[in-house]
C-alpha cells in the first residue's frame, strides 16, 4: 500500500511541477510579446526622419535602447520555449559553419554598427560532436557581448585552447572591460563575488549569458568571463576535450 502511495505522491509532484513549468512559459511569451512592441516603437523613433530638431546622440540612445528592449525580448522567448532538463541533438559538427551562423546574426543586429570579426583559421576546422543549434545560440550570446561592449570598428577575435581535459572557444574583445563583479557567474559563491572587489557597475539581467551557460552544460562544458578594465573582456566558452573530433 505505502508503495502505491509513494507512487501516486511522485506522479503529483510530476504534474505540479510540469504545470508550474507551462505557467512558467506563458508568462514569460507574454511578457516577450509586452517587450517588441516598445522596442520596435523606439526603433521606428530613431528611424524618423522628420525635421523635429534632436539633441546630440539622441538617435543612438534610442536605438541602443530599442535593441536592449528587442534582445531581451528574444532572450525572454528562448527561455519561455527551453525543455528542462535541456535535450541535444548530437552530431559531428565543423566550428566553421556554425561560427559564421552565430556571427551573421549577431551582426545582422547591430545594423549601422560594425564589427570586425577575426576567426582563427584552426578554429573554424575544429570538430565536435554537439547539438550545432545550441552551440551557435551559446556562441551568438558571447558575441552579442562583446558587440554591446565594444565601439563600431573594434576587433572582436576568436581562437581556440587545447587543454588536457577541454577544448575552448574564446571571444576577446577591445571593449570598455567590465568591472570584475560584473562577470560573477550566478552560481558563484558570496565569498567569490565580495572577493572580486567594488566596481561602478551591475551585471543587470543578462538571461542571454545565462541561457548560453545552459546550453553549454548541457555538452558537460561551462562558460567563463574576465575583463581588465579599459582593455576589454575575454569569455570562455569550454567544452569536454572527449567532445573534439579529429580536425576535418
Amino acid at each position: 500500500m505505502w508503495v502505491r502511495s509513494a507512487l501516486l505522491q511522485s506522479r503529483d509532484r510530476v504534474a505540479s511541477a510540469e504545470r508550474l513549468a507551462a505557467a512558467r512559459g506563458r508568462c514569460l511569451s507574454l511578457a516577450a510579446q509586452e517587450l517588441r512592441g516598445p522596442g520596435l516603437a523606439l526603433m521606428a523613433q530613431a528611424a524618423d526622419e522628420s525635421p523635429a530638431p534632436r539633441r546630440a546622440g539622441e538617435e543612438t540612445q534610442l536605438k541602443a535602447v530599442a535593441q536592449q528592449l528587442l534582445r531581451l525580448a528574444d532572450d525572454l522567448a528562448d527561455f519561455a520555449t527551453e525543455p528542462s532538463p535541456r535535450s541535444l541533438h548530437e552530431a559531428p559538427a565543423l566550428l566553421g559553419p556554425v561560427i559564421d551562423a552565430a556571427v551573421a546574426g549577431v551582426s545582422a543586429q547591430l545594423g549601422a554598427g560594425r564589427r570586425h570579426w577575426q576567426v582563427e583559421p584552426d578554429l573554424r576546422a575544429l570538430r565536435v560532436r554537439a547539438d550545432s543549434r545550441a552551440l551557435e545560440g551559446a556562441l551568438a550570446a558571447l558575441l552579442r557581448r562583446a558587440a554591446r561592449h565594444s565601439r563600431d570598428g573594434d576587433v572582436v577575435a576568436l581562437r581556440h585552447v587545447l587543454g588536457s581535459e577541454t577544448v575552448a572557444i574564446v571571444v576577446e574583445d577591445e571593449g570598455d572591460g567590465l568591472p570584475a563583479q560584473d562577470l560573477v557567474p550566478e552560481s558563484a559563491s558570496p565569498s567569490q563575488q565580495s572577493g572580486l572587489g567594488a566596481g561602478n557597475g551591475s551585471r543587470g539581467l543578462d538571461l542571454g549569458l545565462t541561457l548560453a551557460r545552459s546550453l553549454a552544460a548541457a555538452h558537460g562544458g561551462d562558460i567563463r568571463l574576465e575583463s581588465a578594465p579599459g582593455i576589454g573582456a575575454r569569455a570562455w566558452l569550454t567544452l569536454p576535450r572527449t567532445r573534439l573530433l579529429d580536425a576535418a
